[in-house]
């Protein structure tokens, strides 16, 4: 049933902490997400030092940081998986590997983003 309390500044905070106690659970569980998150803060600041404006700078950084909400997608979907059905099934696999795909295709994004922005200013 959704809720009909209103929304305000004691629900926006119980939103911020819940966002946090994700991100403690992904860092300290999730092997994947801490190196994505390593990789991201050795990027990041690159990206910003080599993009040309603000769109190349918003494409180097934020297709890192989509890399980072997918690998917290997928381990959610995988937690709720092998919550409900601990032993194999065909469709819990599909799911799972559903999840990897969506993280690889972001991976590939960011190979993307950058080899394009990076050819551009080699050949400019």
């Amino acid at each position: 049933m959704p809720s009909t309390e209103p929304r305000g500044p004691k629900q926006i905070y119980k939103a911020l902490i819940w966002s946090l106690k994700g991100l403690h659970a992904s860092w300290t569980f999730e092997a994947s997400f801490r190196l994505e998150v390593y990789l991201t803060l050795v990027l990041f600041p690159l990206g910003l030092w080599l993009g040309r404006g603000a769109v190349e700078k918003a494409m180097l950084v934020g297709c890192l940081v989509l890399v980072l909400a997918a690998e917290i997608l997928n381990s959610a979907i995988e937690a709720v998986v092998d919550k409900t059905t601990p032993e194999f099934h065909e469709l819990a696999g599909r799911a799972k590997d559903m999840g990897s795909a969506a993280v690889f295709l972001l991976m590939l994004n960011v190979v993307l983003c950058w080899g394009l922005i990076l050819w551009q200013h080699a050949t400019t």
